[in-house]
């Protein structure tokens, strides 16, 4: 009981440390600092623009936290370049991308309470930045991957793109991903489905003011993707961590399938785990990851009157409705760069005659 206690209690610490991350990132804060040069709370708040009362009080928890270091005989705070490496765009990875994941989610815990207690499930519609943070995800597990070390996961593909060939990405969210390909392959032609009227906004937007003419966007439910997708029509289809919340996953892998052309190839990112509890005990995000299925992933696709799949529906249920969706020939790779995705890529191999 008194290490459960010490835990709980360093738990509540560390909680409040990630939510004066998540202001940090969002407000500039830790930008600012990123230098690791001493500030004191006046010259900071006139750096970023922002309200020196809330900028000390923020110092405050940061310090506390241990994140950033104080000089009490001058009053000044700086962020060690070790930290800063970890939250800030500094070094490889800004951490703290994930922090704005907390606040988020906590603004629908009234709605997930009744939800337990009446089922249903929370629209897309109550998580107006979940886009724009999600956006942010994927720039740094997708986007600085994508032609380095996703794309070359399926042999002779960027020679095949650079030739010309027809791409859909389904779930494409603000479809970063689509629009780099499409600048750098201009012979390909792109199209990017999303659910989100936001997203597709912003995508056509971006692809309008680069000038795109290979790229178009459209806002599609894909419910029933199995039934009104296009046949033949794609070389190749992407999901970036898209599958595991959408209402009818088997229906739009089923689509994704129907879609591709006899030598096409479907390439997908979704979250690495196991299918079964007990398996993840040992998940270096399991836990959080649980958390973002009930906050979200699960409870949008309940919402919809869908299956509720969640965001742990672990590799195994995955190579389960690939082949159910007529996939037989499937492959799963993990990076190097990305603890939290396994990779699919998946075929269907011809029969001998």
């Amino acid at each position: 009981m008194d290490a459960f206690e010490r835990r709980l209690v360093q738990a509540l610490n560390e909680a409040g440390m990630l939510l004066m991350v998540s202001l940090g990132h969002r407000s500039g804060l830790l930008a600012s600092m990123a230098n690791g040069a001493p500030v004191d709370s006046e010259s900071l708040a006139e750096r970023t623009s922002l309200n020196e009362r809330y900028v000390r009080e923020w110092l405050g928890a940061m310090t506390a936290a241990g994140v950033v270091i104080m000089d009490p005989q001058r009053a000044t705070y700086r962020l060690p370049p070790a930290h800063a490496a970890l939250i800030t765009d500094s070094g490889g990875t800004n951490l703290g991308v994930y922090a704005q994941f907390l606040p988020m989610l906590g603004q629908v815990e009234d709605d997930i309470l009744h939800c337990f207690r009446h089922g249903g499930g929370v629209p897309y519609e109550r998580y107006p930045r979940f886009q724009a943070i999600m956006a942010e995800d994927s720039g740094q597990t997708v986007l600085a991957a994508l032609f380095e070390h996703i794309l070359p996961l399926v042999p002779g593909l960027p020679t095949r793109l650079e030739t010309g060939i027809r791409v859909l990405d389904v779930g494409c969210g603000r479809g970063k991903a689509l629009i780099m390909m499409a600048e750098r392959y201009p012979r390909s032609r792109f199209t990017g489905y999303d659910l989100s009227e936001e997203a597709i906004s912003w995508a056509r937007t971006q692809a309008q003011q680069k000038g795109l003419k290979n790229i178009e966007f459209e806002m599609r439910d894909a419910s029933n993707f199995d039934e009104t997708a296009i046949p033949r029509c794609f070389e190749l289809i992407t999901t970036f961590d898209a599958i595991h919340d959408q209402a009818h996953p088997l229906a739009v892998l089923r689509g994704i399938r129907h879609s591709l052309t006899d030598d096409g190839v479907y390439l997908a990112q979704d979250i690495r785990a196991h299918s079964h509890h007990h398996e993840n005990i040992n998940h270096p995000l399991g836990a959080f990851l649980y958390a973002m299925s009930i906050m979200h992933c699960m409870t949008v696709s309940l919402a919809q009157g869908g299956e509720g799949l969640g965001t742990m529906w672990g590799r195994e249920k995955a190579f389960e409705y690939f082949r159910k969706a007529g996939f037989s020939d499937i492959q799963v790779h993990e990076l190097a760069h990305d603890i939290q995705n396994d990779y699919f890529v998946c075929r269907v191999m011809e029969m001998p005659s």
